[in-house]
This record gives structure tokens, sequence and C-alpha cells, in this order.
């Protein structure tokens, strides 16, 4: 049975989302422009990730890779380390495709094919930000160290992950919502 979104959710993620990008549009601007000029027109990264239910949806974010030769900018490393490239993903969460906390969107075959209580994590939209996200805010140099990363992300970090949002969506409420956002903001400083 598909559970019903909370109500106070969906009231925060569309308050603060409508807020954050209406004070922060002028550095939506500059970025695009900064993206644009440094990896290709447009600046926007757009692509297919699994949403609520299993069900695509198309996610927005600063291009940090060069369009013709497929190489991270060192533009795009700064944004990608700041996470300032995540910032169009509040355009997401106004068109309800996301919520600021939740399971940080995959692409197709990872949350679309669990099994079991672990497919309880699909009735969560994904979130700009979460404890597995927090808690694996460098997972790109995690993965660099290793031998087979996919087989890493794979075995370990994944089902963690899985783990983690499963926590989540049993303990999910409108302070363990706050306590996540003000632990992102810290980790971000």
């Amino acid at each position: 049975m598909k559970k019903k979104y909370p109500w106070w959710k969906a009231i925060m993620d569309f308050t603060l989302g409508f807020i954050g990008i209406v004070s922060l549009l002028p550095v939506f601007f500059i970025l695009m422009i900064i993206a644009s000029f440094d990896t290709g027109f447009p600046g926007i990264f757009m692509q297919q990730r699994i949403g609520r239910f299993g069900k695509t949806f198309i996610i927005y974010k600063f291009r940090t890779y060069h369009t013709k030769t497929f190489t991270k900018s060192s533009i795009g490393r700064w944004m990608r380390k700041t996470k300032l490239d995540e910032l169009p993903q509040l355009f997401n969460i106004l068109k309800g495709d996301m919520s600021l906390v939740g399971p940080r969107p995959d692409i197709a075959g990872y949350y679309d094919v669990l099994q079991g209580e672990e497919r309880l994590i699909l009735e969560l939209k994904p979130g700009l930000t979460s404890e597995a996200g927090i808690k694996y805010k460098n997972e790109e140099e995690i993965l660099k160290q290793q031998k087979d990363p996919l087989l890493y992300n794979d075995r370990v970090l994944f089902p963690e992950k899985v783990k983690m949002n499963l926590n989540y969506y049993h303990t999910l409420s409108f302070k363990n919502d706050m306590y996540i956002l003000l632990k992102t903001f810290s980790v971000l400083r």
C-alpha cells in the first residue's frame, strides 16, 4: 500500500524550496553562465533518475564535465566539492519530483530493483540531502581509492545507503528532517 506523503513535508519542501530559489536567483544565473562558458552551453546537466514509487524524472544540476572531452573541469571540481552543482535541484523540489530530505536520487539499476522491505525506500521522494549523503559527502574520493570502484559501490556503499535510507523511512519526522538539514548546513560550511 502506498504511504501518503506527509503534509508537513510537502509544505516544508515548497516553502524552503521557493525561498531558496528566490534568494539564490543571482547565484543561479552566475553559476549557469560560468558553467556554460566552462563546460559548454547550456550549463545545465539533465539526467533520468529514479523517483518516488520507482518512476523516473529528470534531475537538474550545473554541468561539471566538458561536453566534448567528458573530463571534469576545474570549476566543475570546485562546484562538486562545494555541492553548488546540486542547487538546480531546488527546481526539482518545487516541481514535486524531490524533497529537501530523502534518499539521494540514483540512476536506474539501484533503488528500482530493491526487494522486500527495502522497497519501502521507494515510497520516499528522493532528497537534496540525507544522512547517507552527509556520511558519504566525499563518495567520489572514496571510490577513486578502490581497485574496482563500481564493485565497491555495489557491495559496500550502496547497501550501507539502503540501510540508512530505510532507517530514515522508519523514523520519518519533522524533527528528524530539521536535524538532517541543520547537519547538512554545518557540514557544508
